[in-house]
């Protein structure tokens, strides 16, 4: 009896042991696991970053930055699609961020439940349309009419394409403001409308600029609509947004497709600018973003 009563104890603890043991297996088994799904997550990433950099920074030099294209790329550059991009990604900026920020605000702060569901279903679908589609619908209506491509079309297919993500955004971004400092603003007698433009946008605005740099960074290297809008330009068009206009995607689509050695190496080029730039907007994103959490 006593033995008996002695030995359960004891299996117990061999009991609880072996189950401890067996948890902390799978514990490590699951930790390893999500290190390496983890790791693979991040090695196309740095395999891209690596390989566009060697490739690209060894075309780098002044006459790309600097000069317009020449037959078969001799003594030419990449000048008239650096300043495209500029150009379309400034006016796509101009059209989308008012568009995109007052949808979010309206969706956050005016509308109601069922018409915001609606409208935010819209932005997500939007947002996973695929850009070539976005291009044919731009170019069926300011293309095919005027039969002529140019840089004011492609700058609203990016901005159709930037206007979702600015516009979820900010909506994401209002939604987090303490609901205290609206109804402080409220109790004193404000307007809701006065409310919203003096209280709840300047608490969120650093959020929405975020939000911006971030559409601002897709649109940069968005190839598909301009083939069927801007279509792309030998020549440097600076502020004529009636012609055809060359962007860097363009650029590094159409030189990466000859076949001559030249052009080759002036598209690796032109992928590093592209790549230095959505680079810099990403770490100018994270910057802001830490600054606020320190702050």
């Amino acid at each position: 009896m006593t033995t008996a009563t002695t030995a359960l104890p004891v299996r117990r603890a061999l009991t609880r042991t072996a189950r401890d043991r067996r948890r902390s297996f799978v514990d490590r088994f699951f930790r390893v696991l999500s290190l390496l799904a983890a790791l693979l997550g991040v090695i196309p990433l740095v395999a891209i970053l690596v390989f566009v950099t060697l490739n690209g920074i060894k075309a780098l030099n002044l006459d790309l930055i600097t000069k317009p294209p020449r037959a078969l790329g001799i003594g030419g550059g990449a000048a008239g699609a650096i300043l495209g991009t500029i150009q379309m990604v400034g006016l796509a900026t101009l059209i989308a961020v008012p568009i995109g920020i007052l949808a979010g605000v309206y969706v956050s702060e005016f509308s109601g439940r069922r018409s915001a569901r609606v409208i935010r279903f819209a932005g997500d679908v939007l947002v996973g349309v695929p850009s070539i589609l976005v291009g044919i619908f731009v170019f069926t209506f300011l293309v095919l009419p005027f039969k002529q491509f140019n840089a004011f079309a492609g700058a609203v297919a990016l901005a159709v394409i930037m206007v979702p993500v600015i516009m979820r955004t900010t909506e994401e971004i209002l939604r987090i403001v303490p609901g205290g400092l609206r109804e402080a603003s409220l109790s004193l007698g404000v307007p809701v409308w006065r409310t919203v433009l003096s209280v709840v946008i300047p608490t969120g605005l650093a959020g929405i600029l975020t939000g911006v740099m971030l559409a601002v960074a897709r649109a940069a290297g968005e190839t598909a609509p301009l083939l069927f809008t801007a279509l792309g330009s030998r020549l440097i068009n600076v502020g004529d947004f009636g012609r055809p206009m060359d962007a860097l995607p363009l650029f590094i689509y159409t030189n990466a497709r000859q076949p001559y050695e030249a052009l080759n190496e002036q598209a690796w080029g032109a992928a590093f600018l592209l790549l230095v730039f959505v680079l810099a907007i990403n770490v100018l994103v994270r910057f802001r973003t830490w600054g606020r959490r320190a702050g």
